[in-house]
């Protein structure tokens, strides 16, 4: 008898393991394919709204947000605007019938350093989701790592009772900020600071324990469960599965389709790295990080800027795309 156990837990997969330890959300606009992986939450963008959208299977969709925004007054212009809102509120509507838990909804990029429009725009995307039968406690707004972002953040969670998950996070100023503000959630983006370290270092290859986004997001964790911030740490944007497994323990990770089904194939056991008691356990010093404390440490940390501007100046232009395909069903 127990030798059978024995080898049934050894065929459990790396990502059945993996939703022992760590909340697993899914990082994707496309939920049929989430619907393959059973992840607890899931979390869009401009560019996985936009790829979503290009697919056949969702284009009733966006002809339910075009036929929506025709209704409303306005020009061209405002038109797609509101198309835009509602395109995203129903693809979030459409994951949260297969998610058990919430979904994130990101705001224009172009309004990141924009806090009165950004709450605007976040209290809008509510109401719409308000209008579907759905409750602001299975949404989290999604703004960049901008001081206006997490000004935003701060008055949507403290004055609004809007939870936030703040996005394009490269550096420990950002994440200190963030935690300060009492946001609900963080996005620190593992993958691509490797990406910048490949590029801009000597180094083209890291283990996964010495990858430097694997250690920035533990070094955040670590900070968050010594001092008992109730942010919680959401790994995300991932280059290979080594890197998730490196992250095992983390409040949660929001995965692709595509490491999802490699780490559901994987039937290795797992370590798991990041814990609470372990965390406290760290010697750390606690830090305050005001507006100007935030841009110089910010501007320091040349990763994080070229990351941050790279990362919002990227969604803003998948962001415009998103627009012009709108604009074709409006003619």
């Amino acid at each position: 008898m127990d030798s059978d156990r024995s080898v049934k837990k050894l065929k459990m997969s790396v990502l059945h393991e993996l939703k022992q330890v760590t909340t697993i959300v899914a990082d994707t606009g496309d939920f049929e394919a989430i619907n393959i992986y059973k992840p607890t939450d899931a979390t869009t963008n401009p560019s996985l709204i936009l790829s979503a959208s290009s697919m056949e299977r969702y284009q009733p969709l966006v002809q339910k947000a075009v036929d929506y925004a025709r209704k409303t007054k306005g020009s061209v212009t405002d038109q797609v605007a509101e198309a835009m809102d509602y395109l995203c509120v129903l693809f979030g509507t459409e994951i949260l019938k297969v998610v058990p838990g919430r979904v994130s909804t990101e705001i224009d990029a172009r309004l990141s350093f924009d806090t009165k429009k950004s709450v605007a725009k976040a209290l809008k995307l509510i109401e719409l989701y308000k209008a579907q039968g759905i409750g602001k406690e299975r949404i989290l707004i999604k703004l960049a790592s901008t001081w206006e972002g997490i000004k935003a953040a701060e008055i949507l969670e403290n004055e609004h009772g809007v939870h936030c998950n703040l996005t394009l996070l490269f550096s420990f100023a950002q994440a200190v900020a963030c935690a300060e503000a009492g946001v609900t959630l963080i996005s620190p983006f593992v993958g691509r600071i490797l990406d910048w370290y490949v590029a801009n270092t000597e180094t083209k290859k890291f283990e996964p324990l010495k990858d430097p986004g694997v250690i920035s997001v533990t070094n955040i964790y670590n900070y968050y469960k010594k001092f008992g911030y109730k942010t919680l740490v959401m790994g995300a944007s991932f280059r290979n599965v080594g890197e998730i497994k490196a992250l095992a323990g983390c409040d949660l990770l929001t995965i692709s389709p595509a490491l999802l089904k490699e780490l559901g194939n994987e039937t290795e056991s797992v370590t798991t790295y990041l814990s609470v008691s372990n965390a406290k356990l760290q010697d750390i010093e606690k830090i305050t990080v005001d507006e100007s404390k935030f841009r110089w440490l910010l501007n320091e940390d040349a990763m994080a800027t070229d990351k941050l501007s790279e990362g919002i100046r990227k969604f803003a232009v998948d962001t415009i795309k998103l627009e012009n395909l709108i604009k074709t069903y409006l003619k």
